[in-house]
């Protein structure tokens, strides 16, 4: 029988979804069909699926695209009720020595064995040594041990940020014939065959496998336990749900955890002329061919009216090992707001320059707003083409290593925020920044406004080397140019600056060397005092020449863009640029800026507003900011318009009197839920 549907309204169709029905339905409200898959295969543009609660073990491929007028909707009729993973249950444990055996038939797998598939790839610094796949005891994941031996002794990482879960571990080992996998796991004291134990069989669990499959939402689901691969700029980027490479997603209300790499992906169509290049064929730098992927999309309809413009929001997203978000050029134009992003690669087992709670190449007019970001090894990383990319109204607190723990050979370092190699306008405002570093800015083109900042600035002048990176036509994808990196063209407004963590420098290990990388600690703008001021840079050029002399001006042309500095305040001891015009340094008072999880939820407490007095500054908008130095593109809204900033942290109005900092008007008894 043809399945049917059972409701019309108007021109949409409903499909239904129950996966402890005994039977396979039409996909009607009174005989659902029992996988989500079924329907996926049949919902046309305006269609609605709608899934009862329940555990979907199966990979959701959505066949057809909807429009922007008549989306295809997956939602689960109850928040998180429905649970899409990639695992399945692992049973028939027996007891040999101080391990527990189980196996499996390799058929289970199909084509893709995350048991003899390694995480590894372009810009992977931690050896290939760990696999795609994963066991996991009561939904929490197990750490890979490299042998029985290992897996037996049971050790404490000394990397892992959660080192007392690290004595649970896994090992996995093919048979003879190549036929079966066999597991051997240390439980600890826990009996297998009364817990809830699953291993990870699928690669993704809700993504279309061709690209151009658009205008879909996905809202409600729990999305978990995916055996996902590495997901560099320049490859294929792989992740538990996501558009590949289409336009108009939204993602919203849902639960995204235990990935073994990504959680969420806004990435990378597969090309097989540059997937994993470096990698693979070693003879071209893994730069050069992000600078290839960046040419060859234009190609592969790397355009505004193809790719982008999806939303993602109040998600939970938590426990994926490489990152929450990931995302190259697929994500532009996006919208990412109100999500609770944490515990991101604190097993750390993996180690690479693609790991954060999100990470972004080409943010182009991406709006990242009101996010919850922390304990994550880094919180968000724009890297290339932060252009039109705006931060704002975040909370980030705990992104740094424990103390406890070791640095991961080839892991990465810490940071609220990183923004690498681009060119600008990127805009980073009424942000909560309470960790020890607040931004990593190896780039130019910053604007940071009304932010509150506990941490240091470092890679200052830094970290760019010769990556020369592309910048577009404002509000587009195109490529407008190439330049390197010259550092500055920075602006500071009205920000709140305390120096909450010590200030002596920092020694760690540095990406994959095992070189010693010293880094600054100080909070402050004083780290650009060799940065020029607008007017000491302009007199370089002989503006007033009609025959500029190329030779005599190529040192300027070169050099340091300028840096402004206003209307900010320093305290414990953070220091300001040395042109920082209207602002205060306190070096009388020493200030508090913390947060807390209560029972009511989160909480900041502060006691810096009893010290501003009546301070007060300029209001700030988009004319004040000008044009990001290269593209040549104001600091505005991704529509064109100008920036007013005349509301805070909370969207509340500002009042005639502006204040430095996130908020409107001093907190109340210094606390902020």
């Amino acid at each position: 029988m043809e399945p049917v549907p059972v409701v019309w309204k108007g021109s949409k169709m409903y499909w239904y979804v129950d996966q402890s029905v005994s039977f396979q339905g039409d996909g009607s409200k009174e005989r659902p069909f029992s996988r989500i898959s079924d329907a996926a295969a049949l919902a046309l543009p305006g269609d609605t699926v709608l899934v009862a609660p329940g555990v979907y073990r199966e990979y959701v491929d959505p066949v057809n695209a909807g429009r922007e007028d008549a989306r295809i909707v997956y939602r689960s009729t109850v928040r998180n009720g429905a649970v899409i993973t990639g695992a399945e249950l692992l049973c028939g444990w027996v007891k040999e020595g101080d391990l527990w055996k189980a196996c499996v038939d390799n058929s289970i797998f199909g084509a893709y064995n995350p048991y003899t598939t390694f995480v590894y790839g372009d810009w992977y610094f931690a050896g290939k040594s760990k696999h795609t796949g994963a066991v996991f005891l009561n939904d929490r994941m197990l750490y890979e041990a490299g042998s029985p031996e290992e897996c037996a002794a049971g050790a404490k990482s000394i990397y892992s940020w959660v080192p007392e879960e690290s004595v649970y571990k896994w090992y996995a080992e093919q048979s003879e014939d190549g036929r079966k996998t066999i597991f051997w796991c240390n439980f600890q004291d826990k009996d297998p065959n009364e817990e809830k134990v699953e291993f990870t069989v699928r690669r993704e669990c809700f993504m279309p496998s061709k690209t151009g499959v658009g205008f879909i939402t996905v809202a409600g689901f729990k999305v978990d336990k995916a055996a996902t691969t590495w997901a560099p700029p320049a490859a294929f980027q792989d992740c538990m749900i996501g558009p590949h490479w289409s336009k108009g997603w939204i993602i919203e209300d849902c639960e995204i955890s235990n990935s073994k790499c990504a959680g969420i992906g806004l990435g990378k169509y597969y090309d097989p002329d540059n997937d994993h290049y470096f990698t693979t064929r070693h003879v071209k730098s893994p730069t050069q061919m992000e600078r290839d992927a960046v040419c060859r999309g234009q190609y592969h309809g790397w355009l505004k009216e193809k790719v982008g413009s999806h939303i993602i929001r109040r998600c939970d997203i938590h426990h994926c090992e490489q990152g929450g978000i990931i995302g190259r050029m697929g994500g532009v134009f996006s919208l990412i707001e109100d999500n609770h992003i944490h515990h991101i690669n604190n097993m750390m087992e993996l180690g690479g320059a693609e790991i954060a709670g999100i990470k972004m190449h080409a943010a182009i007019d991406v709006v990242m707003r009101r996010n919850h970001i922390h304990h994550c090894t880094m919180g968000i990383w724009c890297d290339w083409e932060a252009q039109g990319t705006r931060i704002t109204g975040n909370l980030l607190h705990d992104n740094q290593k424990p103390d406890f723990a070791q640095a991961l050979p080839g892991g990465m370092t810490s940071q609220d925020i990183f923004v690498e190699v681009g060119h600008g306008p990127t805009l980073i405002d009424h942000n909560i920044l309470l960790s020890d570093v607040s931004l990593r800015i190896a780039t130019q083109g910053v604007a940071m406004v009304h932010n509150l900042i506990c941490g240091a600035f470092t890679f200052v002048g830094e970290g760019t080397g010769w990556r020369y990176t592309p910048y577009h036509i404002p509000h587009r994808t195109e490529v407008m140019g190439f330049m390197t990196i010259l550092h500055g063209d920075d602006r500071f407004y009205n920000n709140i600056f305390i120096q909450k963590w010590p200030s002596e420098d920092y020694v760690a290990k540095s990406d994959s060397r095992d070189e010693l990388q010293i880094e600054n600690r100080r909070v402050g703008t004083d780290v650009w005092d060799s940065y020029p001021t607008y007017e000491e840079w302009i007199r370089q050029f002989d503006m007033e020449s009609d025959t500029p002399d190329m030779a005599k001006l190529e040192p300027a042309h070169e050099g340091h863009l300028p840096v402004w500095s206003e209307g900010n305040v320093y305290f414990n001891g953070a220091l300001a640029y040395r042109s920082e015009t209207g602002g205060r340094v306190d070096a009388e008072h020493t200030v508090n800026a913390d947060v807390e999880r209560t029972e009511s939820g989160w909480v900041f407490r502060t006691d810096l507003y009893e010290y501003i007095g009546d301070m007060s500054c300029r209001r700030i908008d988009s004319d004040i900011l000008g044009k990001a130095f290269e593209p040549e593109q104001r600091f505005e809204n991704p529509d064109g318009t100008a920036i007013v900033f005349d509301t805070d942290y909370f969207g509340k109005h500002r009042g005639t009197r502006v204040i430095p900092g996130p908020f409107a008007a001093p907190v109340k008894e210094g606390v902020v839920k």
